[in-house]
């Protein structure tokens, strides 16, 4: 299996042989089920599709009922695709754990950011103040100008301005994993990861 789908608990810090103090993530991983395996003669690719979590059958949809009734699995809160492991034979139901994880590998970590709603160019873009003396007036985090007068009468695409920041896929790459706890499926990471506690991360080898 390339990876599992898990949810970020929180942050903590351990201390390593050194006495040093790492800062790490705990992410609560898997178990997952495997729910479809796509074929090259059916779907046209090859992938193997799990899902996390539960669902209740009053919240899902029919063409998702029938898909897991088809797959002989409980219903599952988040799905996701993965590439296949050549020569691995992937069966429908079968549960893959953290144990898929060892000290000391490096994940690529994947989330949603946290939202910050419309903001302004000082936060979205660490933009600095404006003076508050000489006749500038209550601008001080405004953007200032953003163009040209007559010419060439417009802005520019790309010009860096306010509006919706976050909430957008982050995907972090080379973070070591510092321990695994098979018992109660949590995977302990060195760093951050993106997104708030509670949110969905997908963990890749």
């Amino acid at each position: 299996m390339r990876g599992l789908l898990g949810k970020k608990i929180g942050m903590s810090r351990v201390f390593n042989s050194r006495g040093e103090v790492v800062p790490v993530t705990i992410l609560n991983v898997g178990p997952c089920v495997v729910t479809q395996v796509k074929t090259f003669e059916i779907d046209g690719y090859e992938a193997v599709q799990i899902g996390y979590g539960y669902k209740k059958d009053k919240h899902l949809t029919r063409p998702l009922k029938g898909h897991f009734q088809k797959s002989s699995t409980k219903p599952s809160k988040v799905l996701a695709e993965f590439d296949i492991v050549p020569g691995f034979d992937y069966v429908l139901g079968s549960v893959f754990h953290v144990g898929l994880f060892n000290q000391g590998d490096f994940v690529r970590v994947s989330g949603s950011s946290k939202g910050r709603g419309f903001a302004g160019v000082i936060k979205r873009h660490n933009f600095s103040r404006q003076k508050k003396t000489h006749g500038t007036g209550h601008t001080e985090r405004a953007p200032g100008s953003i163009g040209q007068a007559s010419d060439p009468s417009r802005v520019f695409p790309g010009m860096r301005m306010a509006g919706r920041y976050g909430n957008v896929k982050v995907t972090i790459e080379n973070l070591e994993v510092v321990d695994v706890d098979r018992e109660n499926n949590h995977l302990i990471i060195k760093g951050s990861i993106p997104g708030p506690k509670g949110s969905i991360v997908t963990i890749e080898k």
